[in-house]
């Protein structure tokens, strides 16, 4: 069953958000357990705010000694595995990261994000090296303007896809991606007179899911051949 990590090495990175709008969309088809590993435990927050979405279960991982069974446990159980790490390197990161089917790396717009992120990038690296297997990862642009960027984040864009593989969809800066924090559950479980923009952002939530399930089937493929 697909392990996903969420990995960045900068807090408000968009690690939670983008975790808990990935299981959420997953879960319209198939069972996901979320495993909160990082010590903010905002995804565990998140999880007590409102009655979880069928099909989505969240555990709070007790450390980097449980993190590999916990995660063995979880992907026994269901389809999906998603992991909510750290902001900084430990052994439990690089326990989670080495049980990967992808990592994926949030980042924004702004410089010292995408530093940020190459710095993950290495970090991944490091660990495909260690585990003598490649690990695969994308970064993804999250908390981005869904209308017009500025010629330093074009820019900024730009040279981070050359340098490495990057998600397509990016997760806009969007109020009803941010109200999951304050209200719980889904994106189908706003209420649209309090939140604006709702059905914009479960369109842009569904290519993300879409296209990370396309990244594990080419990655899939690429280990069998």
């Amino acid at each position: 069953m697909p392990i996903i990590s969420f990995a960045s090495s900068k807090g408000g990175a968009g690690k939670t958000t983008s975790a808990i709008i990935l299981a959420t969309e997953l879960a319209q088809g198939t069972d996901v357990t979320l495993i909160d590993a990082d010590p903010a435990a905002r995804l565990s927050r998140w999880s007590k705010l409102s009655e979880l979405p069928d099909r989505i279960n969240v555990i709070t991982s007790e450390g980097e000694r449980a993190i590999q069974d916990e995660i063995s446990q979880a992907a026994a159980r269901t389809t999906f595995v998603l992991i909510d790490l750290e902001g900084s390197a430990s052994r439990l990161t690089s326990f989670a990261i080495s049980e990967s089917d992808l990592v994926i790396v949030p980042t924004g717009d702004e410089q010292q994000d995408a530093d940020e992120a190459i710095e993950t990038l290495a970090q991944i690296a490091m660990e495909s090296r260690a585990r003598r297997r490649e690990i695969p990862s994308a970064v993804l642009f999250a908390r981005t303007n869904a209308a017009v960027k500025s010629k330093l984040e074009k820019h900024i864009n730009a040279e981070l896809r050359a340098a490495t593989r990057v998600f397509e969809t990016e997760l806009h800066r969007r109020t009803a991606f941010s109200s999951l924090h304050n209200a719980g559950g889904g994106l189908r479980q706003l209420d649209p007179s309090e939140v604006n923009g709702i059905d914009k952002a479960i369109v842009n939530a569904q290519a993300f899911a879409a296209e990370v399930v396309d990244i594990l089937e080419e990655t899939r493929h690429a280990s069998v051949a």
